[in-house]
Formats: structure tokens, C-alpha cells, sequence
């Protein structure tokens, strides 16, 4: 049965949580000391990988602990202590390093594999709440991530000490990617489809239109002749080239506006050589396509003419093309 409670009391029951919490992040600060360090000593050495374990609400942090390792370029797997147990140690080497999460420190399925991880010489990292529990008295390192109390009114349900223990964990992983010299760029490679991803390494020669979906003309061709082209290839505008197929301008929408705005000129008596704007900005293929968004916004153009090193002409790209790629 839901008990009756007003708006007010909610909200003053949120902030108590993230007071609470707030503390218990807060506390870990002066414990980042020469434990620490070698924590993060003995990760750097490791030459297999990280196996983080846990059980219950701890084996969920440390699911995320060790995705976020194996993201920041420290490799790093979550196995579960029931499981090893049950086949899975086979997954764990002596060149890897275990990192096993337990609030009380008496997890009895931790407890039960630890005699195989100290026979296979495996380095053991502890996250524990009690430093006189037999997990952290095992540990080569212990880590105290103790909280005063849980944000539970009850006490029960785990709250602050897993929110300590993630944050923990977190400082494990990002102080091990600066020491790694881990770069925005390698972030990029394990996280393709993300927007970072895209951003790092998408390149325009991977999303520009080539061939015959290139919009281009000669330059002695009328403006009747281009207006037809930039129809047909429906990227706002095309490319003039001369009889080597080299870049000498583009004629684009923007230029139609301006010359119908003018209303100087028959269209029809026109040749687009005429119109066009010449010294035009042109892209490489091998360019991120990040830059060439840089370069619309900057220039307040929405296509570009791509190029290789000799200026011949070799695809184009809008920021139409940007957007499906998710690049902006």
C-alpha cells in the first residue's frame, strides 16, 4: 500500500539521497594515496587483462568499471564470481589482474575463488568497505571505499557505497588512461559509432559523392546547361571544371538568388563561366569530415567541391551528407 506523501517531502527525500552521496565521493579524496598508486602500478604492468568481479549490486558496478577500463585503453572484462566457480576461472590468466568489489569483504563467492587466483599469482586489487574482511586482508592492494552510510533511510539497500565504489573506479580508470598517454583519437577507435567516433574518424572520401553523382560542367557551358546540372544532382550546386577536369569554379544556388535578385542579365544568353565564383574552396579527399564542416560554417557555404593534390576534380560533399553521416 502507497503511502501518502506530499510534493515537498519527495524532494527534500531526493536532495537527502544526493547529500548523502554527494559525501560519500567526497570522503574517497583523501584515500587516493600510495594504495592508490599502486593499484594503478600494478594495472599499468599488466601485460593480459583486467578481470573486474563482484557480486549482486557490486557485480553491476563492476560491469561498468570494466567497460569504462576497456573504453580508456586498459583492457578489462567483468566476470562473475558464481559463474567462475563453474568453468569461467578458465578465463582468467597469470599475466591478467583481478579487481574484485565487494562492500563487506566476506562475499563468500569471491572468498571461494581467491585460493586459484593466489595460485595463479595473479596481482589482486580490492574494493572493499571493511580493511579487516578477508577479501581486503587477501588483497596485494586494498582500496577502502567505506561510506559513513547508505542513502537508504533503511540502511539496506546499497546506494552510497555503490555510487563510492563506481567513483572509484572511475579514478582508477581516467588516472590510468593520462598514464597510457590514451588520446581523444584512440578514444575514437573503440567507440566508432558514436558521435566522437564520427567526428575523429569519418573522412570525406568515406561519404562524398563520386562519378556520375558528381554535379559538374565545363566551363563554355551556358547557365541554362548548369542550372539543369545542379537539378539533376540535387546538392545546391555544381562544380565548373576546364578540359582537364580541373576545378575553375562553382555556380550554386546562392549565386542563382543573387542573379535573379540582380535582374540585370537574360538567363537564357548566358554562359555560367559568366556567373560563377571563381577561386572557389575546395576539400581533399583524405580531410576529416569534421573539418569540412568547420569550413561551411566558417565560409556559410553548404558544399564543397572535392579535389585531389593536382586540383582535379574527384567527387563533392554537403552538409546534407554531414548530417546523415551524424556529424553534426
Amino acid at each position: 500500500m502507497t503511502r501518502a506523501i506530499d510534493d515537498s517531502k519527495l524532494q527534500q527525500l531526493g536532495r537527502a539521497v544526493i547529500d548523502t552521496e554527494a559525501k560519500a565521493v567526497a570522503d574517497l579524496a583523501p584515500r587516493i594515496d600510495a594504495g592508490f598508486v599502486r593499484a594503478c602500478h600494478h594495472m599499468l604492468a599488466c601485460t593480459g587483462r583486467i578481470v573486474v568481479t563482484g557480486m549482486g549490486k557490486s557485480g553491476h558496478v563492476g560491469a561498468k568499471i570494466a567497460a569504462t577500463l576497456a573504453s580508456t585503453g586498459t583492457p578489462a572484462f567483468f566476470v562473475h564470481p558464481g559463474e567462475a566457480s563453474h568453468g569461467d576461472l578458465g578465463m582468467i590468466t597469470p599475466k591478467d589482474v583481478v579487481l574484485a568489489l565487494s562492500n563487506s569483504g566476506e562475499t563468500e563467492e569471491l572468498l571461494t575463488i581467491l585460493p586459484i587466483i593466489k595460485r595463479l599469482g595473479i596481482a589482486l586489487v580490492a574494493l572493499t568497505g571493511n580493511a579487516r574482511s578477508r577479501l581486503a586482508k587477501a588483497a596485494d592492494v586494498h582500496l577502502d571505499v567505506s561510506v559513513e552510510k547508505e542513502a537508504c533511510p533503511l540502511g539496506l539497500a546499497p546506494t552510497s557505497s555503490t555510487t563510492a565504489t563506481l567513483a572509484m573506479g572511475d579514478a582508477l580508470a581516467i588516472a590510468l588512461l593520462e598514464a597510457r598517454g590514451f588520446t581523444a583519437e584512440d578514444f575514437a577507435l573503440s567507440h566508432p559509432a558514436g558521435s566522437l567516433g564520427r567526428r575523429l574518424l569519418l573522412r570525406i572520401e568515406d561519404i562524398m559523392h563520386t562519378g556520375e553523382s558528381t554535379p559538374r560542367v565545363q566551363e563554355e557551358a551556358s547557365l541554362r546547361d548548369a542550372l539543369l546540372e545542379m537539378t539533376r544532382k540535387g546538392l545546391g550546386m555544381t562544380t565548373v571544371v576546364d578540359a582537364r577536369n580541373k576545378v575553375v569554379g562553382v555556380f550554386t544556388d546562392g549565386d542563382l538568388r543573387r542573379l535573379l535578385d540582380h535582374g540585370e542579365v537574360s538567363i537564357g544568353n548566358m554562359k555560367v563561366a559568366q556567373v560563377m565564383s571563381r577561386g572557389c574552396t575546395t576539400v581533399r579527399a583524405d580531410l576529416l569530415a569534421a573539418e569540412a564542416l568547420r569550413i561551411m560554417d566558417e565560409r556559410r557555404i553548404n558544399a564543397l567541391p572535392v579535389v585531389d593534390a593536382e586540383g582535379t576534380l574527384c567527387g563533392a560533399i554537403n552538409m546534407h551528407d554531414l548530417l546523415r553521416a551524424g556529424v553534426v
